[in-house]
This record gives C-alpha cells, sequence and structure tokens, in this order.
C-alpha cells in the first residue's frame, strides 16, 4: 500500500469520525423542531437546502452534468435516500425505538453483502468479523440505552418496511462505489453528494405530497426555518459529503460501519452530562464498538494484512 493510498485512507477513516460525531449532535436539534411539523417536507428542504449549498461549490465544475447512465443510477440512488426516510419517518410512529435500532445495526453488513453481490467487496473473513463484532456492539448500547422502557423488539409490519428502508440506505454507498468503478459517476465527492441530495430531494417531496398535510408547514417558525438551515448544511450536506468521499475510498461496509459509532458517541454525551447513568453495563458495548472500529483502522494503516482494497472491476469506457 503506497503511502499516498495509506494517506487518502487514513483521511477517509477521519471523515467518517467526523460523520458520526455530526450524526450524532444533529439528534437535540432535531428535537427542538416544534411538533406537528411534516417529516417528510422536512426531510425534502433540508435536502433542497444542502444540494443548495454543495452546488454552490461545483457549478462551476466541467464535469457537472451527468451521463445518461450517471443520471439514472443518481435517480436510483435518490430512490434509495427516499426509501430510508419514507420507510423510517412510516414506521417510527408504529414501532418502538428499540426495534428500529435492533433493525438498523444490520446496515453495514447489509452494505456488505450488497457489494458482494454488485463486485464492489471481495470475500472477506476479516471484515465481516468486525462488522458482526461492531453490530452486537452497537446493539448492546441500545438495548442499555432503552433499559427501563416499556417497548420491547417485535417484527410486525411496521418493521418490515423500516428493515426494507434500511436495505435501501445500505445500497446507496454500494451504488456510489459501483458507479465510481465503471466510470459513470463523477470523481468529485461534492459533485455525487449534490446529484444524489437533488435526486432523493425530489422523491421525498413526492412522498410528502402523497402523504402528509403540506398546510402543516404553516407551522413552521423563523427559529424552525434557522434549526432546518442548519440540519440542511451539517447534518445533510456535509453527512452526505463525509460518506461519498469515504466510499471513493474505503469499502461500503467499512463506510457504513461507522454507524456503530453513534450509539458509542450517544454514550459519551450521557457520561458528559449524567454521569450517574452510567453502569458497568454501558461497558461491554463500547469496547465492542471500540475494538471494531480499531480493526478497521489496522485494515488501513500500511501493515501487511491490513489493507482494505475494493474488487478490481473491468475496465469500461468512462462516461460522465
Amino acid at each position: 500500500m503506497s503511502t499516498s493510498e495509506v494517506k487518502g485512507a487514513q483521511g477517509a477513516h477521519a471523515g467518517m469520525f467526523l460523520w458520526a460525531l455530526i450524526v450524532r449532535l444533529s439528534f437535540p436539534a432535531v428535537g427542538l423542531l416544534s411538533q406537528g411539523l411534516p417529516p417528510l417536507f422536512l426531510t425534502a428542504i433540508r435536502f433542497a437546502i444542502a444540494a443548495v449549498a454543495v452546488g454552490a461549490l461545483v457549478w462551476r465544475a466541467s464535469d457537472r452534468w451527468p451521463s445518461l447512465p450517471g443520471l439514472a443510477l443518481y435517480a436510483a440512488m435518490g430512490l434509495c435516500l427516499a426509501g430510508f426516510f419514507g420507510g423510517m419517518f412510516w414506521a417510527a410512529h408504529q414501532t418502538a425505538a428499540l426495534s428500529m435500532a435492533t433493525l438498523y445495526v444490520s446496515v453495514p453488513l447489509l452494505a456488505y453483502a450488497l457489494g458482494r453481490a454488485l463486485g464492489v467487496e471481495r470475500p472477506d473473513a476479516a471484515l465481516l468479523g468486525s462488522l458482526a463484532l461492531g453490530a452486537a456492539g452497537a446493539l448492546a448500547l441500545a438495548w442499555v440505552g432503552d433499559a427501563g422502557t416499556e417497548d420491547g423488539v417485535r417484527f410486525g409490519l411496521a418493521e418490515a418496511v423500516f428493515f426494507l428502508g434500511c436495505v435501501a440506505s445500505a445500497l446507496y454507498p454500494v451504488l456510489s462505489k459501483w458507479g465510481l468503478k465503471r466510470g459513470w459517476l463523477s470523481d468529485s465527492a461534492a459533485l455525487r453528494t449534490f446529484w444524489s441530495l437533488l435526486a432523493g430531494g425530489v422523491l421525498i417531496l413526492c412522498l410528502g405530497l402523497v402523504f402528509e398535510p403540506a398546510q402543516a408547514l404553516s407551522r413552521l417558525t423563523v427559529f424552525d426555518l434557522l434549526l432546518v438551515a442548519y440540519l440542511g448544511v451539517f447534518s445533510s450536506g456535509v453527512t452526505f459529503w463525509l460518506m461519498q468521499r469515504g466510499t471513493g475510498v474505503l469499502t461500503p461496509g467499512t463506510v457504513t460501519a461507522y454507524t456503530y459509532l453513534v450509539p458509542f458517541v450517544s454514550m459519551l454525551t450521557l457520561f458528559a452530562t449524567e454521569p450517574d447513568r452510567i453502569t458497568w453495563q454501558w461497558l461491554p458495548g463500547s469496547v465492542a464498538v471500540v475494538l471494531a472500529i480499531g480493526l478497521l483502522l489496522g485494515r488501513s494503516s500500511g501493515r501487511p494484512g491490513g489493507r482494505d482494497p475494493a474488487p478490481t472491476v473491468p475496465d469500461l469506457p468512462t462516461i460522465r
């Protein structure tokens, strides 16, 4: 592994650490929004703001317009985003948070499996073991975090819909990597972010028009608009750019493994604000998550066997 490849991988890992931190810090901001606002419309607005912010940085790029295959792929990636957010918001009103958290830990493993199916992941027992370890740790943290609640884990229609949303979420970086390998998508992470956010925002808006009352947006206050703008720029724009940046260097399974850090960061936040609530029960899950991320970092350290290569895909004509 060359020095430049090692530095690129380390930068991608650092970016995904930042991704996990921004995602976790977005939760309190969402909780400050006024009650009764339509979530799909809010997500579409967030995506629109994020697309404008990212688009302002790339509108002069020479390859800013995708090819027809690239446009079709961006539409598919947008459908993945719409599927995940649509499934999440629909299921959130009908299932327990613990059930959703339990299902969500499957995303990295699903990304690895889908990546294998599309040829952007190699057979890799060590990576699969790291993902399984991280999933177990994140699941343990979710169980401890929901201890004392009356909601348990169950699986019905709402859970099935959310699981399909998790499949869609896992497919997003896989399609990005697949398109990059074929030269259908831009090498610029910002451009890929812009077009996927634009496509996803349009599709989520369509879902909102079907399932939500548009007049509910009249409840938006100036404070709500400022929060949505913040979430659009950082929670949507920056996080999707970091994910696209990571996808260009790492494999989909490795990129999505950083979702395991979100409950760990939540635990650290709880430790800082309410240390009395931290008991030994948090320890096994925390150790498992840290160990899993450490193993993933070791794969990009440049040591023998520490590489995180993507599989070689037959060269095809570059079309953008």
